[in-house]
């Protein structure tokens, strides 16, 4: 269509486009980008440049994928956060799942534990193996000192647990239970510490310099018979809970000729991110003290035995 200075229009301009850029935008008109809330902090992935690789097209549909990487500029965010840990800042609970091991399903021959720990979403974000000698597995069973390394999705090592060999018996009050909590390895950020009880497993979640900052507390028969167990976190000066450890029911197959388990961990949002790995060595160190079974011996349900 010809227009009155002899030029033709190259496309017809529809109402409501982009408008004259000499011209200033209408009152009321945003310039800026809408911020919105702030980023969320993922977990440690690849940082380099380019674009972030996505799933890996043709994947399987039903596969978990691992938890988002996360962004440089969130990383400046998490100020005093052990490395490897800013994703925890940002999540109050914690799936845990020990990985079934063939070897020992079939014939009883205990083999290094293995975990995956997952979001909410099922993304795995750590990865738990325990680092133990033949010797120690079969021999001490359920009460075997370990190191276990928590990793990254990156392969980084980021939390390691340290379990001596001790007693578990209430009969035994001078040597119970207790695990290390080192984060990064090397740099102890808490424990894990089991407080003597008539017939109550107690832990208390301490600090790096072992004063209380949370208790834990189960039921007095740690059985999980069709339904889940619960051990509840409390404050140090109060009875309210605040959270809690779950030893989840698995099914009738896997409970009765496994000792695969699965765990949930619940914790206030605001909590320190290096409570929050204490509380992880707290679920480990539940599941071999009441949920492990070694060869023939049957599992501990009590603090008694």
């Amino acid at each position: 269509m010809a227009q009155p200075g002899g030029s033709v229009a190259p496309y017809p301009t529809a109402p409501g486009g982009y408008g004259d850029p000499s011209q200033a935008p209408p009152p009321g008109f945003n310039m800026g980008y809408n911020q919105g809330p702030p980023p969320v902090m993922y977990q440690p992935g690849p940082m380099g440049p380019g674009p972030v690789p996505g799933p890996e097209y043709g994947g399987h549909p039903g596969g978990i994928s691992p938890a988002p990487a996360m962004a440089p500029a969130a990383a400046a965010v998490a100020v005093g956060v052990p490395p490897g840990l800013e994703y925890l800042t940002q999540i109050d609970q914690i799936l845990i799942h020990q990985k079934v091991e063939l070897l020992e399903a079939f014939i009883g021959f205990e083999t290094n534990n293995q975990y995956e720990i997952k979001n909410s979403l099922g993304q795995k974000i750590y990865k738990a193996k325990e680092k133990n000698d033949c010797c120690t597995r079969n021999c001490c069973g359920s009460l075997r000192s370990f190191d276990m390394k928590i990793k990254d999705n990156m392969d980084r090592e980021v939390i390691r647990l340290i379990r001596p060999l001790r007693c578990v018996s209430c009969w035994c009050p001078c040597c119970l239970q207790e695990m290390e909590v080192q984060a990064p390895p090397g740099t102890t950020v808490g424990y894990v510490k089991q407080d003597w009880h008539p017939f109550l497993p107690r832990f208390s979640i301490q600090g790096e310099n072992k004063e209380t900052v949370m208790k834990l507390e189960g039921p007095c028969f740690a059985c999980n018979c069709c339904g889940d167990v619960n051990f509840e976190l409390k404050a140090k000066d109060s009875d309210k809970s605040i959270g809690r450890i779950s030893k989840q029911w698995s099914g009738l197959l896997k409970e009765v000729f496994t000792d695969t388990d699965n765990f949930g961990i619940q914790f206030p949002l605001d909590l320190d991110v290096k409570m929050k790995a204490v509380l992880m060595g707290a679920c480990f160190l539940i599941d071999f003290m009441f949920f492990e079974k070694v060869g023939e011996a049957n599992q501990r349900s009590t603090v008694f035995s």
